[in-house]
């Protein structure tokens, strides 16, 4: 599951717990700060009051506003790859996977359109966030290929689920952040084309 809100994390949480829950909290809190306010707009104080916690709890966890950020894309990454697995294993045919991997996959890129946009902006800025990025697309396409194997998808080659992966993710970005809407393009259309290619890649 994509991390909960900072406010249902503040609220519904023990008074004490352990320090992997203190932890959850925390980047579950600064999921939705940076969603909703970016990078640039949130800082530690803001992240450790939304989760419930002093400043000093934060540094007990993380060493700057940098390392929560990329906790906090890793889960987000985690969770969206759960459910592509999941939705594979129900091993319904092509036309329907394609439209629901299309359809889980916009919903998480329009829910965390802002968390999306900061590690854009956070990438091309910051040289450790890029190598940070560059090692989660690996794993990405390692994902692929295990995926690929285990459900017993069409051979590919590594060039073929890069481009896949580029393309696809650029789109669904550009619709969770309202740019086909804002260019005046059918988002419908979109769609539709963007299922066809996931179709082409499960035959």
């Amino acid at each position: 599951m994509p991390p909960k809100s900072a406010e249902h994390a503040a609220t519904d949480r023990p008074r004490r717990g352990t320090p992997d829950q203190t932890r959850e909290r925390l980047i579950q809190a600064a999921a939705k700060q940076f969603n909703r306010l970016g990078y640039h707009g949130t800082d530690s104080n803001t992240i450790a009051k939304a989760a419930g916690y002093a400043t000093g709890t934060f540094y007990k966890h993380f060493s700057d506003k940098r390392e929560i950020f990329l906790a906090a894309y890793e889960r987000w990454l985690a969770a969206q790859w759960q459910e592509v697995s999941a939705e594979l294993a129900l091993l319904r045919n092509p036309e329907k996977t394609a439209r629901k991997l299309v359809a889980l996959s916009i919903r998480f890129h329009s829910e965390w359109s802002g968390l999306r946009a900061s590690l854009m902006e956070l990438v091309f800025s910051d040289p450790e966030a890029r190598k940070f990025f560059r090692k989660q697309r690996r794993m990405q396409l390692e994902r692929i290929i295990e995926l690929r194997s285990r459900f017993a998808l069409p051979a590919q080659t590594g060039e073929q689920d890069a481009i896949l992966l580029w393309t696809t993710e650029r789109v669904y970005d550009a619709i969770g952040q309202g740019e086909v809407q804002s260019l005046g393009l059918d988002k419908e259309q979109v769609i539709e084309s963007m299922v066809e290619r996931v179709r082409t890649f499960l035959k």
